[in-house]
C-alpha cells in the first residue's frame, strides 16, 4: 500500500501529467467563476479531448477541474451575491454582506484557506479509507454491486432539490435513454427503430453537453448584459481571513469531516452539504446575532465542507463504481473511456491509479487556492465582461466537443435535442443531474442484474449484504428526505433575506463599515 502511494507520487511528477493537472485547475477556476456552470460542465467540455491521452494525465486533468471549482465559485458568491454553483449557495449568506461592509478580501481569504484545508482533509480521508475498504470491496459480488447501484439511483432521485418526484422521473428517463441501442446480454437493438446511428446508443459526452452547457448559454444570452450585475471592491484584509480560519480550526475540521461523510453517500449532491453545514454552525454557535449580516464562520463552515466533499464523493465512485455525485457520474464515464473499470477490479489491479487520483485531488486543491489568491483582482474583473463576447467561444467548444465524438451529423442533431430537453427541464424546474446519473447507471444496472440472475438465479435476493443494502436504501430515502426538509425549513427565513438584500439594500455608507 505504501509502495503504491509513493509510486503514484512519482508518476504525478511527470511534467506532462503535472501540466495537465494544472490545466484542469485553470479550467476549473474559469468554470467556477461563471455562475451556474460548475464542475460538471467543465468536465463535459474537456472530455471529448481526452480520447487517446495518457490515462494518468487525462484523469489528473478531470480531478484538477473537480478540485478547483469549489474554490473559485466563491468569487461570484462573495463579490456579487450570486452563487457560483449549487455548492456555494450558503456562502452568499455571510460572504456577500462582508463584501458590502468592505471585507471582501477577508471573506475570500477565509474561504480559500478553509477550502484548502477541507480539500486536504478529504484527500486524507480517502487515503485512510483505502486499506480498510479494500478487503470489503473485494468481497462484493454482482448482487451487492447491483444493490449499490440501485442505492445511488434512489438517493439521486429523491434528493433533487425541493422536487423529489421530478427527480425520480428524471432518473427514470435517464435509465430509459441509457438503454437505447444494443442490449448487454442479448443480440438485439432497443428503441433504435432501424436508425444505424442509434445502434451504439447515445454518447455520454453529447448528453452531458446538451443537458448542461446549452441551457446555461441560452439563458445567459437571453438575459443579456454581463455575467455579474453588480459587484464590490476587494478591499483589504487577506491575512485577517487566514487568521479567522486558524482561529476556527476545530470548526474547519468538524465541517470538513461532515462534508466527507455526506459526500460519501451516493447522490446526496452538493446543494444539501453547504446548507446542512451552515445550519449546523448557526445552531451550535453561542452568539448568532451576526449570521446573515457578515459572520466569517458562515463562510468558513460551508466552504470547508464543500471542498472536503470531493474526497467523499470519490469513495463510492472508485470503490464501488457508483457515482457519488452528478459530476462523478461523468468522471465514471471518463474512467470507462480510458478502459478503467471502477470497483473491486480497480483496487485489485490498479491501486497505483487510485493514489494518482488522491494525489491529484490534494495537489489540485493546493494549486487552486494559490492561483485564486494570486489572481483575485483580474478574476473579479472578468465577471463584468459582456457575456455575448464569451458565449461564441464556449459554444464553439461545445459544438466541437460533440462533433469530435463520432464526426457524424447525428451528433449535432443529438446535441440540439438534448439541449432542448435540458432547457425545457430547467424551465419547469426539473432537476437535470438525476437524468445524467440514470443514463450512466443504466448499463451497470442491466449488467449486474443479468450477472446476478445468471450466477445465483433468484437466490441472490436472500444474500445478507443485499438485504442490508436494500434496508439502507429505504432508510436513506426517507431519512434523507426528512433531513433535507428540515434543513430547507431552517434556512428558509435567512435565504429570503439574502435574496432580497442585494436588490433593495442601499450601498454601504461609512456608518455601515466596521471600525478601523
Amino acid at each position: 500500500m505504501l509502495e503504491a502511494l509513493v509510486s503514484a507520487f512519482f508518476v504525478m511528477l511527470d511534467p506532462f501529467r503535472m501540466g495537465m493537472l494544472m490545466a484542469g485547475v485553470g479550467i476549473g477556476i474559469v468554470v467556477g467563476i461563471l455562475p451556474g456552470l460548475g464542475g460538471l460542465m467543465g468536465m463535459a467540455l474537456v472530455l471529448p479531448f481526452l480520447f487517446g491521452m495518457d490515462p494518468y494525465a487525462g484523469i489528473a486533468m478531470l480531478v484538477g477541474i473537480s478540485a478547483a471549482v469549489p474554490s473559485s465559485d466563491t468569487f461570484p458568491s462573495v463579490l456579487m451575491g450570486i452563487p457560483g454553483s449549487s455548492g456555494s449557495q450558503a456562502t452568499v449568506m455571510d460572504g456577500y454582506p462582508m463584501a458590502r461592509n468592505g471585507e471582501a478580501a477577508r471573506a475570500l481569504g477565509a474561504a480559500f484557506s478553509a477550502s484548502l484545508i477541507g480539500g486536504l482533509i478529504g484527500a486524507a480521508a480517502l487515503t485512510a479509507l483505502v486499506p480498510f475498504a479494500r478487503p470489503l470491496v473485494l468481497a462484493f459480488g454482482a448482487p451487492e454491486l447491483l444493490m449499490l447501484t440501485i442505492l445511488g439511483l434512489c438517493m439521486v432521485g429523491v434528493l433533487s432539490g425541493s422536487r423529489p418526484l421530478l427527480g425520480i422521473i428524471a432518473a427514470c428517463l435517464g435509465l430509459m435513454l441509457g438503454m437505447v441501442g444494443g442490449a448487454p446480454a442479448a443480440p438485439e437493438y432497443r428503441w433504435a427503430h432501424g436508425v444505424v446511428y442509434l445502434f451504439d446508443g447515445f454518447s455520454l459526452v453529447i448528453v452531458a453537453l446538451g443537458l448542461f452547457a446549452i441551457p446555461e448559454i441560452v439563458d445567459l444570452l437571453a438575459r443579456g448584459g454581463t455575467i455579474a450585475r453588480r459587484g464590490s471592491g476587494l478591499g483589504s484584509g487577506w491575512m485577517a481571513g487566514l487568521r479567522d480560519t486558524m482561529a476556527n480550526k476545530y470548526l474547519v475540521v468538524r465541517h470538513s469531516l461532515i462534508g466527507v461523510l455526506v459526500g460519501a453517500i451516493p447522490g446526496m449532491g452538493s446543494s444539501i452539504i453547504d446548507w446542512l453545514n451552515y445550519g449546523i454552525v448557526v445552531t451550535r454557535a453561542s452568539d448568532r446575532s451576526r449570521f446573515g449580516k457578515g459572520d466569517v464562520r458562515g463562510v468558513i463552515a460551508p466552504e470547508a465542507a464543500n471542498n472536503a466533499r470531493e474526497g467523499g464523493v470519490l469513495m463510492p465512485t472508485l470503490l464501488f463504481g457508483v457515482p457519488g455525485s452528478s459530476a462523478m457520474a461523468l468522471f465514471l464515464g471518463a474512467l470507462l473511456i480510458f478502459g478503467v473499470q471502477p470497483g473491486p477490479a480497480l483496487l485489485r489491479d490498479n491501486l497505483e491509479l487510485v493514489f494518482v487520483i488522491i494525489w491529484s485531488l490534494a495537489l489540485g486543491n493546493v494549486f487552486g487556492t494559490i492561483i485564486c489568491l494570486a489572481l483575485s483582482k483580474p478574476i473579479a474583473r472578468l465577471t463584468f465582461v459582456p457575456f455575448q463576447y464569451i458565449a461564441p467561444v464556449v459554444l464553439c467548444i461545445v459544438i466541437i466537443g460533440a462533433w469530435q465524438e463520432t464526426r457524424h451529423f447525428g451528433d449535432l442533431l443529438t446535441l440540439a435535442a438534448f439541449g432542448l430537453l435540458g432547457w425545457t427541464m430547467k424551465r419547469i424546474e426539473m432537476p437535470r443531474p438525476p437524468l445524467l446519473v440514470g443514463f450512466i447507471l443504466a448499463g451497470l444496472v442491466e449488467r449486474y442484474l443479468w450477472m446476478s440472475y445468471s450466477i445465483y438465479d433468484w437466490e441472490w435476493l436472500t444474500r445478507p449484504l443485499v438485504i442490508a443494502i436494500a434496508v439502507l436504501c429505504v432508510v436513506l430515502m426517507f431519512g434523507g428526505t426528512v433531513m433535507k426538509g428540515r434543513t430547507l425549513r431552517a434556512t428558509a427565513a435567512p435565504t429570503s433575506d439574502s435574496q432580497s438584500a442585494p436588490q433593495s439594500a442601499p450601498q454601504p455608507t461609512a456608518q455601515d463599515k466596521p471600525d478601523a
